[in-house]
């Protein structure tokens, strides 16, 4: 049941190109900006955005020449889009009714999926009668019960507040876990792709710029977009042993390299003073205060210098150092809290 496919798609401002390949029982996550292409590709992949150029193959069967209503596929949409006249028994009975399952085998389907998500109680329940995480349920079930080849979730989880996303989260996964089909994921959550997706493909601007487990991916991102979703600080520079040149600051770094590399390191690494501090640690610069903000439980200042940075602290440190933007300060980072690896 592998997906292999390039999906092209010209738009007015890029042109998506991407290349997908996914194996039956893989949970695959699209990751990117906004207007980046994630939901053209999902869109393509369901024919319900037409194709420039490139091909779909599902199992070495074309689906790219398939009308939508066609594709042996299943779809949550962002707003799921239930239908309002329809209780969730007679929602998720719909596929089926529409590929010609007689009524009473439909609506017998159905109700082993509601009670596989858990809504058995609420098979009579209209959609307005629902919360956004039953309503997100009824619509997995909904798309799961053609018994698709191919799964595609455009934001499975955006419509749903903080508390409920949580425990949503947690049963989207244990569902995907038991599906055997291909599913693709759209998201911009970092947090949603790190627990729903084996894997991560990061499309910016139309095209793949990293692609890999999430664990590799947090830990070696190679664009500033995801440096800033998986929570660190990026540059790019030339790698000559333990020393990489970025801009013109020397960073030590732990792991010996040679050539360009990327150097990481988190907020919280940074250490910040008033003045040059004594004995001068290997990564020292001196930096211009940009911004200050709150941060979680903590405070991120925002740096300007010779390279740009962002430091989180407490906010008593804040305090006890008298921050104010426009200070200049004195910024450093120990060569054992920086990751240094191949660009």
């Amino acid at each position: 049941m592998t997906l292999q496919a390039r999906l092209v798609v010209t738009r007015p401002a890029f042109t998506l190109d991407i290349v997908l390949d996914v194996e039956p029982g893989e949970v695959v996550a699209l990751l990117g900006p906004n207007g980046a292409g994630k939901t053209t590709a999902l869109r393509a992949l369901a024919g319900l955005t037409r194709m420039s150029g490139g091909q779909i193959g599902l199992r070495g069967r074309p689906l790219h020449t398939l009308p939508a209503e066609s594709r042996p596929i299943g779809m949550v949409f962002q707003d799921y889009l239930l239908f309002p006249h329809l209780n969730a028994l007679d929602n998720v009975a719909f596929g089926p009714r529409c590929q010609g399952v007689p009524k009473a085998e439909a609506r017998r389907a159905a109700a082993v999926l509601l009670e596989r998500v858990g809504l058995a109680d609420r098979a009579a329940a209209k959609p307005r009668q629902l919360s956004g995480g039953q309503a997100q349920r009824v619509a997995l079930a909904r798309a799961l019960a053609v018994r698709p080849e191919l799964l595609l979730l455009d934001e499975p989880l955006a419509a749903l507040d903080a508390h409920t996303r949580l425990e949503v989260r947690a049963q989207l996964r244990r569902h995907l876990n038991d599906f055997d089909g291909v599913t693709v994921l759209v998201t911009h959550d970092p947090l949603d792709a790190m627990v729903l997706a084996d894997r991560l493909i990061v499309i910016e601007n139309g095209a793949i710029v990293q692609q890999g487990p999430p664990g590799e991916i947090a830990r070696r991102p190679r664009t500033d977009y995801v440096a800033r979703l998986v929570g660190l600080n990026l540059y790019r520079g030339l790698a000559d042993g333990t020393q990489v040149k970025v801009e013109e600051l020397p960073f030590s770094t732990a792991e010996p390299l040679d050539g360009p590399a990327f150097v990481a390191f988190p907020p919280a690494a940074v250490a910040l003073y008033r003045s040059r501090p004594d004995g001068s640690p290997r990564n020292l610069w001196q930096a211009r205060i940009d911004g200050i903000e709150r941060h979680g439980d903590n405070v991120r200042v925002h740096l300007d210098g010779p390279i740009s940075a962002f430091a989180d602290i407490t906010p008593a440190a804040v305090a006890d150092l008298d921050l104010t933007p426009g200070q200049q300060i004195w910024a450093s980072v120990k060569a054992t809290e920086t990751h240094a690896y191949p660009a």
